[in-house]
């Protein structure tokens, strides 16, 4: 071989070891997803992973599970906030909370539906309104600023909150079924999709009252119907925000596993207490949190006015 060879050869190995540094160099740091993970990527940077930041997921979690079981939600309402506050940005954390809300919704069907508390046609019709509306969602998700998502939540917050102080459901009546019934249904799904595709919520704040209000379904059929339609959904939605790569997916099992273990502790107070003593509950929980989401769009708006 010629010395002009090995030469370049030499030179070769050299460029492609000085890549691979630069490669290095730049993964992600986030302190949960510094490493790439081999199925799914890197996980969005800046997550907190001492001691008090899975602490407070795990905690989460049990929340998460209770208020799941209780009111046929998913808990984006509660996910989204705290991995804000533990460092994600709101566009992460809406992402990250509709992967949680997987195994979460799985666990609450199970509890409501051996009761007989759920209505599998209205929500398959759900579903296929869902799976669009969940698309159109995650696309918006990653293109809409994130001033802009805080107050789309702030806003949907109060119109859940109206919601529930104006309305008291009844525990005997079921979904009548009908063609006009079916298309409604699917366009309400749409609208819970758009919804959880850029809040990361699983929607059920929004198809509880409206399963009762405008279906006439009973408060713990809406709740279960809720849960099964929107486990699909949330499914769907996920691998598109995986696919973006939006999703801290370790933060996400971490919540949703522990919520799946509690939620059917929820199920059980659902129907312990009254229809009414359900939705006083949770408005009071809804307006705790409006204060807080208020506040904090407040705050971001008057920041970038400030930086701008």
């Amino acid at each position: 071989m010629k010395k002009s060879d090995i030469s370049n050869i030499s030179n070769a190995e050299s460029v492609e070891r000085a890549e691979e540094s630069v490669r290095s160099s730049v993964q992600p740091s986030g302190k949960f997803g510094g490493k790439a993970d081999r199925l799914f990527g890197a996980d969005p940077a800046g997550l907190d992973e001492s001691a008090r930041g899975i602490a407070v997921l795990v905690i989460v979690g049990v929340a998460v599970g209770l208020l799941s079981g209780m009111f046929g939600i998913g808990g984006g309402t509660v996910i989204v906030p705290a991995l804000v506050w533990l460092g994600l940005t709101q566009r992460n954390a809406a992402a990250t909370s509709m992967l949680a809300i997987v195994p979460t919704s799985i666990s609450g069907v199970i509890s409501y539906a051996t009761c007989g508390n759920v209505d599998w046609l209205a929500a398959l019709l759900l579903f296929c309104g869902m799976f669009v509306g969940g698309q159109i969602g995650s696309w918006l998700l990653s293109r809409l600023p994130e001033l802009v998502l805080r107050w789309i939540f702030v806003v949907f917050l109060v119109f859940v909150v109206a919601n529930q102080i104006s309305f008291v459901p009844s525990r005997d009546q079921h979904i009548a079924m009908s063609a006009l019934t079916g298309v409604c249904l699917v366009l309400l799904g749409v609208v819970i999709g758009i919804l959880a595709g850029l809040l990361g919520i699983g929607g059920g704040a929004l198809a509880v009252p409206a399963l009762s209000m405008l279906f006439g379904a009973s408060d713990l059929i809406a709740r279960g119907t809720s849960l099964l339609a929107m486990f699909p959904n949330s499914i769907t939605t996920s691998v598109a925000n995986l696919k973006r790569k939006l999703v801290h997916v370790k933060a996400a099992l971490i919540i949703g596993l522990v919520a799946a273990v509690t939620a059917p502790f929820g199920t059980w107070i659902a129907g312990a207490v009254s229809p009414r003593v359900g939705s006083i509950m949770f408005a009071i929980y809804l307006c705790v949190l409006l204060i807080r989401s208020f506040f904090v769009a407040v705050k971001a708006t008057r920041s970038a006015r400030a930086s701008s």
